[in-house]
């Protein structure tokens, strides 16, 4: 139906604008609250009455005379009706809603995406310290950044997925001293282990492959370790390296990919640090206090002023943070995305700041930021709180050995980023409706599994005769399918995945509320083959949500 809404849209725009120049420009439809109300609504009288000095009703009588006259409108509506104050509720003719699944199956999973828009979009996320495993708030990170770049890439965008190596500064240190104390022998609680360590047993695995001499390949890198003990650059490297393939090994069984790796240390080994340092005392945005260089991020609304340099010399982690963000804009990103815990929040003001201060031309805003907060774990009713390997907290690892991929992706999506979220790993591994991904999956094995019985082409389906699609089960599946083209689009725009989980629970329960109603496989062969390209096409449009997500579409279960 997605060719019918834009035809009805033109002529709604049209005719708005032959009533007041330039309100064709808001033409919208909205979902009716109550589906008895119609299947599309226009709130277009509302809003122009004011500027045209008519009441609500009057205007949308007139409007609904001037769309009757219209084609589109005469051939794809049965009836335009006015509610409340100046409502106007569509209900669309069976042919209308019947050519959603001719679209669906035509285009198949490229229905409803927008077509290259010449523009590019550098997406980060994950960014983790190489210090330890991927924890379960990695992972959420992780989920939501691949289901931003696929949902970004069906409206047009070139997206660039980018992976932050936080190699330098104190954290890399306390790495490099608790995989020495290792080295030594030492163990967490023995005299002489580093107050700052990092606990867990992963890092004695690392001090042993050292101790080996092991030899270790990360995505960018390939390090043999020399087994001397006191070889601190040598343990430097070599952790950085082994903990880099872990979290690789992580991100893989996870079927996260990354189009780019940047190391923060490279801003530093290049200049770029420096180099953005000496341009924003430039700019005349700074000033010296109590020994600090100071940045003025009051000017772009910060809460207070910013110290870019510590007075033993040392820079504040938000100024790499400011270089690298220039070298996002100079390789041409236009829109940048960066996607980060909660805890990231008093970065955003300072960031921007320094970004704006540099004159570059960089537009306000830049960059967009999506923020999440961590993620519980609960397991047999109690908190999971320690994972044996980490020493302090469960990993992504953990999480998805426990469940599965599928599962641990599915339920990370199904809330807004923002909002708190408690993992239920029992619930992610039962097989029954009160599980979302299985209820998902299983409408799809549903589907595959009736069009194996019936064992014909798959492809003739996009041209059979569609009118025995009249009943109402079969009008409200066709009306939910019919809803994702925009679904889509403005989880892209909203950076919001949780919405296609949500759309993707309702459209399985309007699978199933058609399939206990009707009989698929009837003896009847144009009523078969109509119900036939009715379930083809919702399967289409799960296997394309879930893919948008990172789930599997499984054809049985």
């Amino acid at each position: 139906m997605l060719h019918v809404h834009n035809e009805l849209l033109a002529a709604l725009a049209d005719t708005l604008d032959a009533l007041h120049p330039g309100a064709g420009q808001r033409a919208a439809f909205e979902q009716p609250k109550v589906a008895a109300h119609g299947d599309l609504a226009i709130t277009a009288a509302l809003q122009l009455a004011k500027p045209l000095g008519t009441p609500p009703r009057a205007l949308a009588q007139t409007l609904v005379q001037r769309l009757q006259d219209t084609p589109a409108f005469a051939r794809w509506v049965a009836a335009l009706d006015i509610a409340g104050p100046g409502f106007i509720n569509l209900r669309l003719k069976p042919q209308a809603k019947q050519q959603t699944v001719r679209e669906i199956l035509r285009e198949g999973p490229r229905w409803g995406c927008q077509p290259p828009r010449g523009e590019r979009v550098i997406v980060e996320f994950v960014s983790a310290n190489p210090t330890g495993p991927l924890h379960v708030g990695h992972g959420r990170q992780a989920a939501l950044g691949d289901a931003i770049c696929n949902l970004l890439q069906t409206q047009g965008w070139q997206v660039h997925r980018e992976f932050y190596y936080n190699d330098a500064g104190a954290q890399i240190d306390n790495l490099t001293r608790s995989v020495q104390a290792r080295a030594r022998g030492l163990k967490p609680g023995d005299p002489g282990w580093p107050e700052a360590a990092y606990n867990g047993d992963y890092i004695q695995d690392v001090a042993d492959a050292f101790l080996a001499r092991a030899t270790v390949q990360a995505a960018d890198r390939t390090v043999t370790a020399s087994g001397d003990a006191e070889d601190w650059d040598g343990i430097r490297d070599f952790a950085v390296a082994y903990l880099r393939r872990e979290q690789d090994l992580d991100l893989q069984a996870f079927e996260v990919r990354f189009d780019q790796y940047y190391l923060e240390s490279s801003l530093y080994s290049s200049g770029r640090v420096a180099q953005t340092v000496q341009r924003l005392i430039e700019s005349g945005h700074t000033y010296e206090a109590d020994g600090a260089l100071w940045l003025r991020t009051t000017t772009w609304g910060d809460d207070k002023d910013r110290v870019m340099r510590k007075s033993d010399g040392s820079y504040t982690y938000f100024v790499p943070d400011v270089a690298y963000h220039v070298t996002k804009w100079e390789r041409g990103f236009a829109k940048a995305v960066n996607i980060q815990g909660t805890d990231h929040h008093g970065t955003i003001a300072r960031v921007r700041a320094g970004l704006q201060a540099l004159g570059l031309g960089i537009p306000q805003g830049y960059p967009d930021y999506v923020l999440h907060t961590m993620v519980r774990v609960v397991r047999g009713g109690q908190e999971v709180k320690i994972s044996k390997r980490a020493g302090s907290y469960v990993t992504l690892r953990d999480l998805i050995e426990w469940t599965s991929k599928d599962a641990v992706r599915f339920f990370f999506l199904s809330r807004k980023p923002d909002t708190e979220y408690t993992f239920d790993v029992d619930l992610a591994i039962q097989q029954n409706n009160d599980n979302p991904v299985y209820y998902v999956q299983y409408a799809h094995a549903r589907i595959c599994s009736v069009l194996a019985q019936w064992g014909g082409d798959e492809a003739t389906l996009a041209d059979v005769a569609l009118d025995a699609l009249a009943s109402a089960p079969a009008q409200a599946l066709m009306l939910e399918l019919a809803r994702w083209p925009q679904v889509m689009a403005a989880a892209a725009t909203d950076f919001a995945p949780h919405d296609v989980t949500f759309y993707l629970r309702e459209l399985a329960a309007a699978y199933h509320r058609y399939y206990d109603a009707e009989r698929i496989l009837v003896d009847d062969e144009p009523t078969r083959l109509a119900r036939l390209a009715l379930v083809a096409a919702t399967a289409q449009v799960l296997r394309t949500g879930l893919g948008l997500l990172g789930v599997s579409a499984p054809r049985s279960m």
